[in-house]
């Protein structure tokens, strides 16, 4: 029988981080993803998570798994599939250490990911994102911070980890502004920033001060800011914008929307989907494709440059006996109707 714990330890520790060279946050979903499958697993067999053998982890206990993430959960297709990511890559470490188990890791390998919607992405209309932009008040520090990270986050089309991390070293402001995006998959690129965009930024640089540490923003504790910070403001001057723009209560407006609604802006004015896979940081253009679905204006235009077929011109006769007996009872209904009505106006006329 093999323990799990120092396995995955060695994984999450060195394999991960080391070896493939995973970002912090692909290593944070890893966890979590074990996280709860440990959790899970251990409640099956009445033990400790740190008890759990190797060998329990077989093809019925995953699936099994992740039908409680959906049905127990709540979670998503999507969700499902990023734990069952996760586990197979764990399982396709484990062949290299476990040999004997490879039978039950091609089981578990086996397991397909499940099916998922394709739906068009969530963005916001120039007004909305105008109403959002004009919510933090900028007689204030925390006002002048927050409009400097919305206005980074949606004319960058900042994921919110690349906004959080973002560095002030990664910020150059002359000859001409740009930042210095670290994004997914160690990919960076060097983005330009609107004027508008730019003046922000100075106006929060002037109230900074000198932190210990390289984060361009910090929190009220005077911390790094988080991931969870951000969506809090968002979701906070997003619940403001509402009054002025009642749209916004029918939409979900996460940090994610803000990247979505800088896309189809950069879409809308170029009508170039490679300028903006290369905005984005994309690592391949079919990724960026999902905009064009999403964009009418395209098909608009298309279908501008078509010339339709000519159709025949007539009218629907209903020939069916029922339809026509029924129309006949209407004409007699109505004729006697009319009928009733002149001799009761005659009858009245003679009295």
């Amino acid at each position: 029988m093999t323990p799990i714990a120092p396995h995955i330890s060695a994984f999450l520790q060195q394999r991960l981080p080391v070896e493939r060279g995973a970002s912090e946050n692909t290593c944070d979903s890893y966890a979590y993803s074990f996280q709860l499958l440990f959790l899970y697993a251990a409640h099956r067999f009445k033990i400790e998570p740190s008890a759990l053998l190797f060998e329990q982890l077989d093809a019925p206990l995953v699936v099994d798994f992740l039908n409680h993430l959906e049905i127990d959960r709540g979670n998503s297709p999507v969700s499902r599939n990023i734990r069952l990511a996760a586990i197979k890559s764990f399982m396709r470490y484990m062949q290299y250490r476990r040999p004997s188990a490879l039978e039950q890791i091609q089981r578990v390998l086996a397991i397909p990911p499940k099916k998922t919607d394709t739906r068009l992405i969530d963005h916001l209309t120039p007004d909305e994102m105008q109403a959002i932009l004009d919510v933090p008040d900028p007689t204030t520090r925390f006002g002048i911070r927050d409009r400097a990270m919305l206005q980074l986050c949606f004319s960058a089309g900042l994921r919110v980890s690349e906004l959080v991390t973002l560095r002030l070293a990664d910020l150059n402001l002359q000859p001409k502004a740009t930042i210095l995006v670290h994004g997914k998959g160690r990919r960076e690129r060097a983005l330009p920033l609107w004027r508008q965009t730019t003046r922000t930024v100075r106006a929060w640089l002037a109230l900074r001060g000198d932190p210990s540490f390289p984060e361009l923003f910090f929190n009220a504790q005077g911390e790094p800011m988080t991931r969870a910070g951000f969506e809090y403001i968002l979701r906070k001057h997003v619940a403001a914008a509402s009054n002025r723009c009642p749209s916004l209560l029918q939409k979900r407006v996460s940090p994610h929307v803000l990247r979505h609604t800088c896309a189809m802006t950069v879409l809308t004015a170029t009508k170039d989907i490679r300028k903006v896979s290369l905005w984005l940081g994309h690592s391949t253009i079919q990724t960026t494709e999902m905009y064009l679905r999403a964009d009418a204006t395209e098909k608009a235009e298309t279908l501008e440059l078509i010339t339709p077929p000519k159709l025949r011109a007539g009218r629907f006769r209903a020939t069916d006996k029922l339809l026509a007996t029924l129309r006949s009872s209407l004409l007699c209904g109505a004729k006697c109707r009319k009928n009733g009505q002149n001799q009761g106006s005659q009858n009245s006329n003679s009295a």
